[in-house]
C-alpha cells in the first residue's frame, strides 16, 4: 500500500459523507411536507455504503451503492381545516424524524472532518519525509 492510496481512501469517504449530508439536508427540508393530492408524501431517504477492500479491482475506500426510502408510515395529524385533509380530517405529513436526522447529520459531518484530518496528516507526513531527503 503506497502512501498515496491514503488520499484515495479518505477522498472516497469524504465523497460518500458529502452525499449523506445532502440526503440529510433534503430530509430536513421536507420534514414538515404534506402529502400531495395523490396521497404520496415525502419519505425519508438514507444512503447505503459499501467498503471496497485494498487489492480489489476498484479503488479502495467507501462508496454509496444505493439510496433507500424509509418504510415508516406517514405522520397522520387530525386537522380537518387543512386543505390537504382527507375525508376523516387527517393530514399525512412526511415520515422524517428531525431528531434522527440531526444525529445523522452530526455523525456524517464528524466522519467528513475526520477524513479531512487524515488527509492533512498524510500530507504533513509526506512533506516531512521529503524534507528529510534534503
Amino acid at each position: 500500500m503506497s502512501m498515496f492510496s491514503i488520499f484515495n481512501v479518505s477522498g472516497s469517504a469524504i465523497s460518500a459523507q458529502s452525499q449523506r449530508l445532502n440526503l440529510v439536508s433534503s430530509n430536513l427540508a421536507n420534514a414538515d411536507a404534506v402529502a400531495g393530492p395523490d396521497g404520496q408524501g415525502y419519505k425519508s431517504r438514507q444512503a447505503i455504503f459499501q467498503t471496497v477492500p485494498m487489492g480489489s479491482e476498484a479503488t479502495a475506500g467507501l462508496k454509496v451503492i444505493g439510496i433507500t426510502e424509509s418504510s415508516a408510515p406517514f405522520k397522520r395529524v387530525h386537522d380537518p381545516n387543512h386543505p390537504s385533509a382527507d375525508a376523516d380530517g387527517y393530514v399525512n405529513y412526511s415520515n422524517v424524524n428531525p431528531v434522527e436526522e440531526m444525529v445523522n447529520m452530526i455523525s456524517a459531518s464528524r466522519s467528513y472532518q475526520n477524513n479531512v484530518e487524515v488527509m492533512n496528516t498524510a500530507k504533513t507526513l509526506l512533506l516531512k519525509t521529503l524534507q528529510m531527503g534534503q
